[in-house]
């Protein structure tokens, strides 16, 4: 007999241990070489374990143990044959599904008191708990349905029915009491973890401001259609805002920083973390020299990233190193927020959403498209006078995009 021993591979660097998140083959299942066998989180992703032979496998592990990397978690059993068999099962089994089939209108009708089950609850017995408290409040069990198996009288039960009784609001009593306790996922205490740390051990500070998007809705009205066909991707608004950034991080060197204890780390590069939302949380991959993308680079590139965050694929290196991030939280309807800072960076711009509003231009009241903004720093390393004067670069950049981003040529800035 050959096994394999299957152990955790390293999601990445600093990365020690995972927690089996999900088994997507049971105990005893052929699988296939590199067919995904289970989902493991890490502290910063979650990732899929591949099979690394043929074979039957035996799980060493169960869902929701924390495994070293390096451990040994299922045995893949090489020489097991694969079973060829099983399609001689699956042609007995409408053989055997007739039977059933013939017998269905029996079972169906079995079933069939079950609407009168409500009131099989008037015999189901009462848990001891239940007990207590009907004895206590005079209340006949026959009159209380039970929610339990078999009609069985729960706690919660005899609560409610002990609402009325107590003199409670009889609407009080009908509402459900369930609660529901799962375990935090690694990649959620994690984050949990580091956003704890960041209020504590960081002096963040937050500033706001307001941008126009007046000149970005007519660009993108005005070329949507032609950027698409050419790039084959959107014009959207979030590769303003990050040439926007990118920008005003070279006019403000030290929001584009980060510190270590005593030391100060500046960047001459603009990695910049876009935060997507995907199943298993938030993400923040990172696009890499974005200074140096074009519309359609950064359009592209956040779209692929964004893939990849719905689906699962998104490695940790792809979401390490950023040295700025973006955050939308507009697209939820949020209004303001105080983004918080993702170590170790210095900084953070939060995006909010659009909403048409009176405004005061060249003394005249007009309705436009406005946004809030905010930045959350660290004040440790960045001072107000540059904190306020990014925002600025931020918001001259979104209100007159043409002369700022584009460099006085919308076409040919767009790449058109």
């Amino acid at each position: 007999m050959s096994i394999l021993e299957m152990k955790v591979p390293s999601p990445g660097e600093s990365i020690t241990e995972v927690e089996i998140a999900t088994w997507l083959v049971k105990d005893g299942d052929y699988v296939q070489k590199d067919q995904p066998i289970a989902e493991v989180d890490s502290d910063k992703a979650t990732l899929e374990l591949p099979a690394e032979e043929s074979g039957v496998i035996t799980l060493k592990a169960e869902e929701g143990d924390v495994v070293q990397v390096g451990q040994v978690v299922c045995l893949i059993d090489r020489d097991a044959a694969k079973p060829e068999g099983a399609a001689a099962p699956a042609a007995e089994a409408p053989k055997q599904e007739e039977a059933p089939k013939v017998a269905e209108p029996a079972k169906v009708e079995a079933p069939k008191p079950a609407p009168a089950a409500p009131q099989s609850y008037a015999t189901g017995a009462p848990s001891p708990a239940a007990k207590k408290i009907l004895d206590e409040k005079g209340i006949d069990a026959s009159q209380v349905s039970g929610s339990g198996r078999d009609g069985r009288i729960s706690k919660s039960d005899a609560e409610l029915a002990a609402v009325p009784a107590m003199g409670g609001s009889s609407l009080t009593a009908t509402g459900a009491r369930s609660t529901t306790t799962t375990k935090l996922s690694v990649l959620r205490r994690k984050i949990a973890q580091r956003l704890v740390s960041v209020k504590n051990e960081t002096a963040m500070l937050t500033t706001f401001n307001e941008v126009d998007m007046s000149e970005i809705f007519r660009l993108r009205k005005q070329y949507k259609e032609e950027f698409a066909q050419k790039h084959g991707v959107g014009l959207g608004f979030m590769s303003f805002f990050t040439k926007a950034v990118t920008r005003a991080l070279q006019m403000y060197p030290d929001v584009n920083a980060s510190i270590d204890g005593d030391f100060k780390t500046n960047y001459d590069f603009c990695d910049i973390s876009i935060a997507v939302s995907g199943p298993k949380g938030l993400m923040v991959p990172v696009l890499r020299n974005a200074e140096n993308m074009s519309f359609a680079n950064v359009e592209g590139n956040i779209k692929d990233l964004a893939i990849k965050v719905r689906d699962g694929k998104i490695t940790v290196d792809e979401m390490t190193g950023g040295t700025f991030t973006i955050t939308n939280g507009g697209t939820f309807g949020s209004m303001l927020s105080t983004p918080i800072i993702n170590p170790p960076q210095s900084a953070i711009l939060g995006m909010h959403n659009i909403i048409q509003r009176p405004v005061a231009v060249d003394g005249q009241v007009v309705i436009r498209p406005m946004m809030y903004v905010a930045m959350s720093y660290d004040h440790r390393i960045i001072d107000g006078k540059e904190s306020v004067g990014f925002l600025v670069a931020v918001k001259e950049g979104i209100d007159n995009p043409v002369e700022i981003l584009l460099g006085g040529d919308e076409k040919k800035g767009l790449g058109l």
